[in-house]
């Protein structure tokens, strides 16, 4: 496999990443994660410099839709945090300095 097509197949693989985060599809999330992590190790083999101008927008496009996705999975944590939140009657949470969720008092 060329690093021109295993960047395009990753950026396959987060456009459909993106759309089972939508549709909230658990299991096709968990294949997309693992299919990234083989993909990423194909890519760790890759050196900087020999990266054509095609594969830097390759992988650019690849940057800007991991990011796209990483924002679209932190809205839904907030999200079912905040519902967590309201079932359980806890105020607002927030990360404490620990790193441990902790429960704001009002």
């Amino acid at each position: 496999m060329t690093t021109r097509s295993a960047l395009r197949q990753m950026l396959a693989l987060l456009e459909g990443e993106r759309q089972a985060l939508a549709a909230l599809d658990i299991d096709r999330i968990n294949n997309c994660s693992k299919d990234k992590m083989d993909l990423c190790a194909r890519l760790d083999e890759v050196r900087p410099e020999d990266l054509d101008e095609e594969c830097l927008g390759l992988l650019d496009a690849v940057r800007r839709l991991n990011t796209i996705n990483r924002r679209l999975r932190n809205l839904i944590a907030t999200n079912v945090q905040s519902r967590i939140d309201a079932m359980a009657g806890a105020g607002a949470t927030y990360q404490g300095a620990n790193g441990r969720m902790v429960a704001q008092s009002i």
